[in-house]
């Protein structure tokens, strides 16, 4: 009896190979006749087979699934690029060595690249993503293809998948470290970059070059810790943004856009202790830098602190004088006091002392007026613009100084405004 059990069963073991290697013989058929429908609807019907196939017939069923589904490297379908990578990497694990499998690695990669800097020129940076990713995963080692795809997805705002991309990076500890082999033309004093060694030595021996150096690139891994920061303040994840601008910053600890963004995340979540130990830090760090006093001045703005707003603006152009952005926010702080004094003005009756109070407040719209002109004509100097020049031509009306009113009016009509 069990004779006859050991029969049954090498009879449906011979049988299921031969299953097994008639089926991809039909499939290399329909592939060498590019019939690439034909041979994915073979494939998907193999797969139950597969189990019982032994490593050789494995290999081969996922180099022609690959082949397959990649139309031997035309495709420009990312999810049949993305299937096919798959394939590419389990055919890998099974027979690395296997020419073929290569080959077709290498032309699958090539064919991605190229796919995925069409879509990045076209704005398709999702489909960009999705392919680079695809190529990641036939090439683990090359990390670098994952950091494009994650980059890809920030442009795209598709920030949840980008945050994925970015920890596996981290994960898998990647820096973006390259050694560039360089030196410096002797004539021009131009710093080369070559492919190889080899290739400078002979320009070093010519004797047209000298210098030679490797270099490296810097690290993205403060980059990569950045942007998932940044990413979480994008989403409102304030706790996991704080979380990650705490790691951040001990990479980089001088970095003063992530400084003030964490100020202003901790000014959103009410830690205004801590929001003013940032600021104050950020005074510190860069007193004489009128970018950084303007940016101060803008975070102070947004947090509603007027007054330290303007003191940041007046920093910046005590350093800067013509510095238009910061002349602007502070002419326009300066305006913004007009709003309560308007209001008052409205709401008065007809009583003489209402009216008084009007005459008041007309003279003190009058002085607002007279303390941001000159901000906004200085404003005006550095970068005319239809809009400044329009505020300005109606200050100068409201105060009564027709010569300048005039001066500004003519100057809207050239400009189209």
């Amino acid at each position: 009896m069990r004779t006859r059990l050991l029969t049954v069963l090498l009879i449906a073991g011979t049988v299921s190979t031969f299953a097994q290697k008639k089926e991809l013989r039909a499939i290399g058929k329909a592939l060498k006749g590019n019939n690439f429908t034909e041979a994915k609807n073979l494939i998907n019907g193999m797969s139950g087979l597969l189990e019982a196939a032994s490593d050789e017939q494995k290999a081969t069923y996922y180099l022609y699934k690959a082949k397959a589904l990649s139309m031997n490297g035309e495709t420009t379908n990312s999810a049949d690029m993305l299937e096919a990578a798959k394939a590419i990497k389990m055919a890998k694990e099974i027979d690395g060595e296997n020419p073929d499998v290569i080959n077709l690695g290498n032309t699958l990669r090539t064919a991605v690249v190229n796919s995925a800097v069409a879509d990045q020129n076209a704005k398709n940076y999702e489909a960009a993503a999705s392919k680079l990713e695809a190529m990641y995963r036939v090439n683990p080692q090359d990390t670098s293809f994952l950091y494009f795809a994650a980059s890809n997805l920030v442009t795209a705002k598709a920030y949840d998948k980008a945050i994925e991309h970015y920890k596996e990076l981290q994960s898998v500890g990647y820096t973006g470290i390259v050694e560039k082999y360089v030196a410096t033309d002797k004539e021009t004093g131009e710093v080369k970059e070559f492919p190889s060694t080899t290739e400078r030595e002979l320009y070093i021996k010519s004797g047209d070059f000298i210098k030679p150096e490797t270099v490296k690139t810097e690290s993205k891994a403060t980059e990569i810790t950045k942007n998932i920061a940044l990413i979480y303040v994008s989403l409102g994840r304030n706790e996991e943004a704080i979380a990650a601008m705490k790691e951040a910053r001990a990479l980089a600890p001088d970095d003063m856009g992530l400084l003030m963004t964490e100020a202003d995340v901790q000014y959103k979540m009410g830690n205004l202790d801590r929001f003013k130990e940032l600021m104050n830090e950020a005074a510190k760090k860069e007193p004489n830098n009128p970018q950084t006093q303007f940016n101060l001045g803008v975070v102070a703005a947004k947090a509603g602190d007027t007054e330290s707003a303007k003191a940041y603006y007046m920093k910046a152009l005590e350093i800067d004088p013509d510095f238009a952005d910061a002349n602007l926010n502070m002419a326009s702080l300066i305006i913004a006091q007009e709003g309560a004094i308007v209001e008052e003005m409205n709401n008065l009756g007809t009583s003489s002392a209402d009216n008084r109070r009007y005459d008041e407040l007309k003279a003190q719209r009058e002085n607002v007026y007279r303390e941001a002109a000159p901000y906004f004509e200085k404003a005006n100097e550095a970068r005319e613009n239809v809009e400044i020049v329009r505020t300005l031509m109606n200050i100068y009306s409201i105060l009564g100084d027709t010569e300048k009113f005039k001066a500004k009016k003519a100057r809207l009509e050239e400009l189209g405004g």
